[in-house]
């Protein structure tokens, strides 16, 4: 038994038990600030002071003095943004933050408790960073380039003016994203404070009805968030019900491994992936419905003059679970960091960016060294996808049927791959990832053994047929 408290399962329970508390006592502040505190009845001022006390007082609650690091955080990266040249600035501020970050993060791991999810004050750092570098490139784009070395995705984020210590702060911590995100563009938020989201600004998502009646009237968040909870809900049950029984750390018993046949260790894999992937639903969902029920996150009108709340969404849940290519299923994954991603690594590297792209990602999860054998494998799947689709797929697109199954055939591959990449990622620790692949590898072997005995007895007889 673990005798010190930080790493007992009560402890863990308890700031599992304030996480939630926290983000349902946002979601009934998010409400009251989309009414009482609207944008026709108070200033930007007001909104921004509450926004930040109510996060810091959350921060506070759920994490104690360990969200004093949110503060040291964006300070010495408001500090660099604003002593620093504008022309190196977003390079300096990047390293700042996502150093700190790193810091904290080998702190936690290997100083207090290896493997310890309890107190987990690195999880809002890690969505702080993604802010406070997307500001950095994007006050760097406003204030340095012109207009035509933007692409259009940069021309709309771009910011012409150093943002106040106050907005700076608000936009990092507020209440509706300090403890579980998700990132969202400076200029976005601002355009939230300011009541200014509701007017079209993406060119790419207007329709007719944008200039139709239901661009006079502001929407209503309401049934989108009464979905989401529902979402939440079912996500929350699911997860509490398969967790206990399908843990992945089972698909590493050596009893289980000997005693079971290659496919259903396969199958295994995937319903323990499947299993673990309602948390993050849960989790997501729940910020984007926060978010949502203060007013934040509208994005333009559905064809039937619906309005969009999946500004800031952070998943596609049916995309994700029959998802039919590794890019698929990332596209619909985590979707904000994989924009921060795009947009501060992607776009503006030139040496190898796809590569960059996924060490930047793990470097940014963390130090467990599952995390950097999963992003490695992931480099390799990604390629692996690619050259499938280029080289196999167009065989599949002669008739509708054989479409169908060539879906089905990269659902099922997509699916196997999915959990081969992210076991690293769940185990966490050196030893029992290369026990996996140590595992994964002898068994493809074994199974594929029989294919090359029979393929070399045909060899045989074939030759000594044609020398008889």
């Amino acid at each position: 038994h673990k005798n010190h408290i930080d790493g007992s399962p009560i402890t863990q329970s308890c700031i599992g038990v304030n996480f939630v508390a926290c983000q349902l006592f946002a979601l009934m502040m998010a409400v009251w600030f989309r009414i009482y505190l609207h944008p026709s009845k108070t200033s930007p001022f007001i909104r921004h002071v509450v926004a930040t006390l109510l996060g810091f007082y959350l921060a506070l609650f759920c994490f104690g003095w360990y969200s004093l690091h949110f503060l040291v955080q964006s300070g010495l990266s408001y500090s660099v943004m604003v002593f620093a040249g504008l022309e190196h600035m977003h390079k300096y501020c990047f390293i700042v933050t996502l150093g700190y970050l790193l810091l904290c993060q080998i702190t936690r791991v290997y100083v207090f408790d290896y493997g310890m999810y309890s107190a987990d004050f690195t999880g809002p750092m890690m969505v702080i960073t993604q802010k406070i570098t997307s500001l950095a490139f994007e006050i760097h784009d406003g204030l340095t380039k012109r207009e035509g070395q933007l692409t259009p995705s940069q021309k709309y984020l771009a910011i012409s003016r150093m943002p106040s210590l106050l907005e700076y702060l608000s936009y990092n911590c507020n209440f509706m994203g300090i403890l579980a995100g998700p990132t969202c563009s400076y200029n976005d938020y601002m355009a939230f404070i300011e009541g200014t989201c509701y007017q079209p600004r993406h060119q790419e998502n207007a329709n007719g009805k944008e200039n139709g009646k239901y661009k006079q009237s502001e929407p209503s968040p309401k049934n989108d968030v009464i979905a989401k909870l529902c979402t939440c809900a079912i996500s929350l049950a699911i997860y509490l019900s398969l967790c206990q029984l399908l843990p992945v750390e089972h698909s590493i018993d050596d009893d289980f491994v000997s005693s079971t046949p290659f496919h259903l260790q396969v199958i295994y894999l995937y319903l323990a992936m499947l299993a673990l992937r309602p948390k993050y639903y849960f989790v997501w969902t729940l910020a984007d419905a926060i978010n949502n029920a203060a007013g934040f996150g509208f994005n333009g009108y559905n064809k039937d003059g619906s309005p969009r709340w999946d500004l800031i969404s952070n998943l596609r849940i049916l995309d994700i679970e029959f998802a039919t290519s590794f890019k698929m299923f990332l596209d619909n994954w985590n979707i904000q960091t994989a924009l921060w991603l795009k947009r501060v690594c992607y776009e503006r590297c030139h040496i190898n960016p796809m590569a960059a792209t996924f060490l930047l990602s793990a470097l940014w999860h963390g130090v467990y060294p599952g995390y950097y054998l999963t992003f490695l494998t992931g480099i390799a799947m990604t390629m692996a996808a690619r050259a499938v689709r280029h080289n196999i797929r167009p065989y599949f697109l002669v008739s509708d049927s054989y479409k169908r199954i060539y879906h089905v055939i990269t659902w099922a591959w997509t699916q196997v791959a999915i959990s081969y990449t992210v076991a690293p990622f769940v185990l966490l620790a050196v030893g029992p990832s290369l026990k996996f692949y140590s595992i994964a590898s002898s068994c493809i072997i074994d199974t594929l053994k029989p294919v090359k005995q029979k393929n070399l007895s045909s060899i045989e007889n074939t030759t000594a047929s044609a020398f008889l």
